[in-house]
């Protein structure tokens, strides 16, 4: 049934639930393949992310760096884009060793290319002249691009080691580099009355007051975007847990009902009547053919028929509201009315006749006996409302379903595949369904088990040839 359902949700939920078949319906198991689809497509939106952003301060940089110092940066962001590529490829849910491996790589490629000595640069300047450019703000373009597909933590890693690397790049920086001789004294002797801002702008000044500021910064901003990741994750995994809830549901109940108890506090529980079409199926002298067979052959007998009947329910907006052992009841019009509901409603018996014709062929084929099925509807009030006490249940209740029963019951008598009400058939007519009432035949004055009156009903005749 799971499988009928996911046409009734979006395509990705649908590969959830593929997911979820698969691996069994364990608590966890929805939640996790909901997880790893978000990162798939969270790493499919990062990837396209970095290259438009990459692309974009590549083209920058051809008005900013210096030719032909802009080729090595622009080797750096190529790199960059190529190891983005790797990281979708190994990309999962849960701690992987190699996807750590190349964030990393990621973070340390950014590092050297902004604090590095450019292999083909022409200008020999000042090692601290290389903080001066605003490089760090790079940084926050792979932190913000991480959060579209790692955890929490990973997001909060990649603020701690940008921020180690950082600092480290800075202690070798201040400790390998040697000052160009000068220079501190020719800017401190432009400006003698302004030493601090002599200082800020020395070129061979690292500032490492500003470089621990940056540091602070990035690490504060890690840490709240990580916390923003944990809280959209349990969101997400509270949503799973919804959908999981939802998908369950969907085994028990029609797609119909199931929107309704999922998008209201309490759809159900108010007493209303309204008309609605009820239709009973039946496999006829199914109790002689149970008892000839084991009971593997007849569970599977059951599943194979049940199957193709909730099928053509849900195709035809019905809603499943019991199975009967080897037939069901479903109903039209709950639990709220349309304006097809009796066409609906007879559309699909037409469909159950024609998939129960294809099915005993088959079964004919396969050397099995076909099975004779039988199918009434009625149309008419009903009262609609959820009972029990701890454990509800949607019910239709009224004459109207008794009388529904009677006349598929009267196939028998009337060597009939299927019996309406003349009410049924009116109603039809008023919706405009003509077309479903070919091959109706009228009877009259027809006495019906618990129904004072004699009525009129309409037979879909059964060839004495003919199996279903």
């Amino acid at each position: 049934m799971a499988r009928e359902t996911a046409d009734n949700i979006s395509e990705n939920e649908a590969v959830v639930l593929d997911r979820f078949e698969t691996e069994g319906f364990r608590d966890d198991s929805y939640t996790e393949a909901a997880l790893e689809l978000h990162k798939r497509q969270g790493l499919e939106m990062a990837v396209q992310a970095r290259w438009i952003a990459m692309s974009v301060i590549g083209v920058l940089l051809l008005f900013v760096a210096p030719w032909p110092e802009v080729l090595y940066y622009e080797f750096i962001l190529l790199l960059l884009c190529i190891n983005g590529w790797w990281i979708r490829k190994v990309g999962r849910v849960g701690k992987s060793r190699t996807e750590l491996v190349l964030i990393f790589v990621d973070l340390l490629l950014m590092v050297v290319g902004m604090i590095g000595p450019n292999p083909i640069g022409l200008d020999d300047w000042p090692q601290a002249m290389q903080y001066r450019f605003g490089n760090f703000n790079y940084l926050f373009l792979i932190l913000a691009v991480g959060t579209l597909a790692y955890s929490w933590r990973t997001v909060i890693a990649i603020g701690t080691w940008t921020s180690l690397m950082w600092a480290v790049a800075l202690g070798l920086s201040i400790w390998l580099s040697d000052p160009v001789p000068g220079m501190t004294n020719a800017v401190m002797e432009s400006l003698p009355g302004w030493p601090d801002l002599a200082s800020l702008i020395e070129p061979n000044a690292f500032n490492v007051r500003l470089r621990i500021q940056e540091i602070v910064v990035f690490l504060l901003v890690s840490i709240t975007l990580g916390l923003s990741v944990r809280r959209f994750n349990r969101l997400l995994r509270s949503n799973a847990a919804l959908e999981r809830e939802r998908t369950n549901l969907s085994r028990y109940f029609s797609p119909n009902v199931v929107e309704e108890l999922s998008q209201n506090d309490e759809p159900l529980k108010q007493i209303r009547s309204h008309n609605i079409a009820v239709l009973f199926v039946d496999i006829v002298g199914f109790t002689e053919f149970a008892a000839e067979r084991t009971p593997e052959e007849v569970i599977a007998t059951l599943r194979d028929f049940h199957g193709l009947m909730e099928t053509a329910v849900f195709a035809h907006n019905g809603t499943l509201d019991k199975y009967l052992g080897d037939g069901l009841m479903a109903t039209f019009g709950t639990p709220s009315p349309s304006e097809h509901d009796a066409q609906n409603a007879l559309r699909c018996v037409r469909q159950m006749m024609a998939d129960v014709d294809e099915w005993n062929n088959a079964r004919i084929a396969s050397g099995q006996q076909p099975l004779r099925v039988g199918f009434g509807a009625h149309y008419g009030p009903a009262v609609l409302a959820d009972i029990g006490a701890n454990r509800l249940e949607f019910a239709v209740v009224g004459n109207t379903v008794n009388v529904a029963s009677r006349l598929e019951s009267m196939t028998r008598g009337l060597n009939a595949r299927l019996v309406i009400s003349d009410g049924m058939r009116t109603e039809v007519i008023r919706e405009g369904g003509d077309a479903c009432l070919d091959g109706l035949q009228k009877f009259t004055d027809q006495d019906v088990r618990g129904v004072a009156e004699k009525l009129t009903v309409w037979a879909f005749d059964r060839p004495d040839s003919h199996f279903s």
